[in-house]
C-alpha cells in the first residue's frame, strides 16, 4: 500500500500489528529474508574509493552463514541472553556480522571509535562487556591502542576478537597477525585473543548451537546516546523494536520494488547505519553497498560517489545536511543518475535553501525525517508517494503514534497541543526502547498520556492539520537572551541562503547582561570569498527577529563535526567560553590567561582556568557569567 497522507496510515492500522506477525527477533528476519533471496545479491564492500569496482560481495545465503558463524563464535566465547559483546570497527562486512551475530548470541553494544581511551573504557565498565571485537593492530588505525591501553581497568572483558584487514588489503606474510596476537598475550596475561575469521571458519553457518528462541521483549543492543555533558546514556533496545523498526519505515517508504540497492555510508555503530542501510535493506531483498571503512569520510568517497551511483545503480542512500551539501560541490555533468529515486535526511534539520538546491540540481526526492535513539531509528518521514513538504519531518511511522504536547512546570502532561502548536514531542509504540541501563537516567523521561506511557524526547514540534510534524527546536539548543527564547535554526536557515555559505550553525554566547547572545559559525563554499562585515550585513536584511540576529559571524574553514557528520555544536560552545574569558582578560588588563575547557560528568562543560596573582580580579568579573569554572593554579 502507497502512504500519500496520514489518511494511508490510519488505513494500514486498521490490521492489527499482531496480526502482520512480524519476525520476533533481528536472526529470524534475516533468516526468513535469506530464504527467500538466497542466491540474490546481499552486500558488497569496496575498500578504496578510487577502485570502487573491486568489490568483495556475499549472496543473502552467504550473509546468513557467515552472520550464523559470528553468532556461534560468541556463544562458544560464553555470552548468553543477558551478556554484552562492544564493537569498536569501522565499517567493514565484519561489523555487520558482529552486529547481527552478536544479537543473536547476546546483547550488542555500539562504540564510537572516534572516543578518547578514557572513555572507551568508561563505557565498557558501564555495561560490563564481556567480549571486545575491535581491529586488529592494523598501520594508521589506533583502535587496538585505545583498548590495551585501557585492559588494566577492565577486569570484565574476557575475550578479545580481532578483525583483520587482510581479507581485503591481501593474504599478511609470515603469519604477523599470529606473532602479534602472541606478543599482546605476553603484555596483557589472562586476556585471550583471537582472530574472528579463524574462529569463524570453525563455526557451523546454518544453525545456532545455542538453540535460543529469541522474543520481541529482550535487549538485542545498547546505543550510546549523544550529550553534550558527561558520558552518553546507554539506551536498551529491543529485538521487537529493532524489527518493527524496520518494516515500519519501509512500509511508510511504499511504493518500492524488491531488489533495490542501497548505499552505506554513515557509521555503523550509528542506528542510521545499522537499520537504514542494514537491517531494513536485508528484511526486504535488497543490495547494500558499504562504500569503504570510513564511509563518508573515506577519502574520496564524496568525490566519487555520482560515479559509485552510476556505476552500482543505487537507488536510495541515507545521509545528513552536511553530506548533502558537500556532494551539492560534486560536478553531476555527464553522469547517469537515472537509478536514484531518493536520498534520506535526518539526524539534524535540513536547510530549507540546500533541499531546494539539492532536488533541483541532482533530480532526486529528498524524504525528510526524525528519530532517535530511543525509538530505535525513525520515528516520522515524508512520503515517498505523497507531497513532501520542505522543512517538515514529515508523518508518523504507522502503529507508532506521535504527538506535541503542553506539559507543566513539573514536566507532567497537561494536554495535547492544538494544531500549529508548539509542544513537547512524545512518542509512543512497539520502537520505543526499554529505558536507559543506568536506572538514575530514567527520571522524567516517561509521560503519562491517557494511561499509557510515552516518551518525552525532549524535542520541541509542532503538527499541523495534516498530520506532518515540524521541529521547533530542542530546548537544551534554545538561545535564552534576556528571556526571550530564540531558535538558532532561524538564524542558520537565513545564513544558508546567502550564495557563499555552504553550512552554519548558531549558538548562545555567554553574557553578562542577557544570559546569551547569538552568534554564528559558518563554512563557506568552496572558492567562495566573503567577509564577516558582509554576512553581518545580509543576516540584518534577512533575520526577521532582531533579538536573533548574530552579534558576531565567525568564518571557519571547516565547522566540526560528529562521526556522523552532524555539526558539533558543543565544540563551538568551547570556543565561546574561551572567547568571552580572554575577552574578560583583556578588558580587565590581565595578560598570560590560558584556558583548557573539558567535559565533566556531573557539572558539564567547565572551563580551567589559570590566572597565578591575578585571580582575584578575574574571578570577579567572571561572576557575572553562569558557565562553571575551576581554578588552576
Amino acid at each position: 500500500m502507497a502512504v500519500e497522507n496520514l489518511a494511508d496510515i490510519e488505513a494500514m492500522e486498521r490490521t492489527p500489528l499482531a496480526a502482520r506477525e512480524l519476525p520476533h527477533s533481528s536472526y529470524t528476519a534475516l533468516q526468513q529474508c535469506a530464504k527467500a533471496n538466497g542466491r540474490a545479491p546481499a552486500l558488497s564492500f569496496f575498500l578504496d574509493a578510487k577502485a570502487y569496482h573491486q568489490t568483495h560481495d556475499w549472496t543473502y545465503d552467504e550473509l546468513f552463514a557467515d552472520i550464523t558463524r559470528a553468532a556461534n563464535v560468541f556463544h562458544q566465547l560464553g555470552i548468553g541472553p543477558r551478556d554484552v559483546v562492544a564493537f569498536l570497527l569501522p565499517n567493514l562486512p565484519e561489523t555487520h556480522f558482529t552486529i547481527w551475530g552478536g544479537e543473536a548470541a547476546g546483547v550488542v553494544l555500539a562504540i564510537n571509535p572516534l572516543l578518547e581511551s578514557a572513555q572507551i573504557a568508561e563505557l565498557l565498565r558501564a555495561a560490563t562487556v564481556k567480549v571486545v571485537v575491535t581491529l586488529a593492530p592494523t598501520p594508521g588505525a589506533d583502535l587496538w591502542q585505545k583498548v590495551s591501553s585501557q585492559l588494566h581497568s577492565l577486569p570484565c572483558i574476557e575475550h578479545i576478537v580481532w578483525v583483520g584487514m587482510e581479507p581485503y588489503v591481501g593474504i599478511v606474510p609470515g603469519g604477523i597477525l599470529r606473532w602479534m596476537a602472541m606478543r599482546e598475550r605476553r603484555l596483557h596475561p589472562g586476556r585471550k585473543i583471537h582472530g574472528l575469521r579463524k574462529l569463524m571458519s570453525k563455526q557451523p553457518g546454518h544453525y545456532l548451537k545455542s538453540g535460543r528462541q529469541i522474543h520481541p521483549d529482550e535487549p538485542s543492543s545498547y546505543f550510546c546516546t549523544g550529550g553534550t555533558t558527561g558520558l552518553p546514556k546507554i539506551a536498551i533496545r529491543t529485538h521487537g523494536a529493532e524489527v518493527f523498526n524496520a518494516w515500519a519505515m519501509a512500509a511508510n517508504m511504499q511504493p518500492r520494488a524488491k531488489g533495490q540497492v542501497i548505499f552505506c555510508g554513515l557509521p555503523l555503530f550509528h542506528v542510521n547505519g545499522q537499520l537504514v542501510t542494514g537491517l531494513m535493506p536485508w528484511t526486504h531483498g535488497d543490495r547494500v553497498i558499504i562504500g569503504t571503512p570510513q564511509g563518508y569520510r573515506g577519502e574520496g568517497l564524496i568525490k566519487h560517489f555520482w560515479d559509485l551511483v552510476e556505476h552500482f545503480g543505487i537507488n536510495f542512500f541515507s545521509g545528513v545536511p552536511t553530506v548533502f551539501s558537500a556532494l551539492l560541490q560534486q560536478s553531476v555533468e555527464g553522469r547517469d543518475l537515472s537509478s536514484l529515486q531518493y536520498a534520506l535526511c535526518g539526524a539534524a534539520p535540513m536547510p530549507v535553501e540546500l533541499f531546494r538546491q539539492f532536488e533541483e540540481r541532482i533530480g532526486v526526492r529528498i524524504l525528510e525525517g526524525y528519530g532517535l535513539t530511543e525509538g530505535a531509528c525513525v520515528s516520522s518521514i515524508n512520503p515517498a508517494d505523497g507531497e513532501r513538504r520542505v522543512g517538515s519531518i514529515g508523518l508518523r511511522l504507522p502503529y507508532q503514534h506521535m504527538r506535541a504536547v503542553v506539559l507543566d512546570d513539573d514536566g507532567q502532561y497537561v494536554r495535547n497541543a492544538g494544531d500549529d502548536e508548539v509542544g513537547v514531542i512524545a512518542i509512543h509504540g512497539p520502537n520505543v526502547f526499554a529505558g536507559y541501563l543506568d536506572d538514575s537516567h530514567n527520571k522524567s523521561i516517561w509521560l503519562t498520556i491517557e494511561g499509557k506511557r510515552w516518551l518525552n524526547t525532549g524535542d520541541l514540534g509542532r503538527q499541523d492539520a495534516q498530520g506532518y510534524f515540524w521541529l521547533t527546536g530542542r530546548k537544551k539548543e534554545l538561545i535564552i537572551r534576556g528571556g526571550h527564547n530564540i531558535d538558532p535554526k532561524q538564524i542558520e536557515e537565513a545564513l544558508q541562503t546567502h550564495p557563499a555559505v555552504a553550512l552554519s550553525a548558531a549558538i548562545g554566547c555567554p553574557d553578562a547582561h542577557a544570559g546569551e547572545v547569538p552568534v554564528a559559525y559558518v563554512q563557506l563554499k568552496p572558492g567562495m570569498l566573503c567577509t564577516h562585515e558582509e554576512l553581518i550585513e545580509f543576516a540584518s536584511r534577512t533575520i526577521n527577529e532582531r533579538a536573533a540576529l548574530p552579534k558576531r559571524i565567525e568564518i571557519m574553514d571547516a565547522l566540526p563535526l560528529t562521526p556522523v557528520g552532524k555539526i558539533f555544536k558543543p565544540a563551538l560552545l568551547q570556543r565561546e567560553i574561551a572567547w568571552v574569558i580572554q575577552q574578560e582578560s583583556e578588558l580587565a588588563g590581565i595578560s598570560g590567561v590560558s584556558v583548557d575547557m573539558q567535559q565533566d560528568s556531573r557539572r558539564g562543560l567547565v572551563a580551567h582556568i589559570q590566572a597565578g596573582s591575578f585571580r582575584p580580579r578575574l574571578e570577579e568579573r567572571l561572576g557575572k557569567f553562569t558557565f562553571p569554572i575551576e581554578w588552576v593554579q
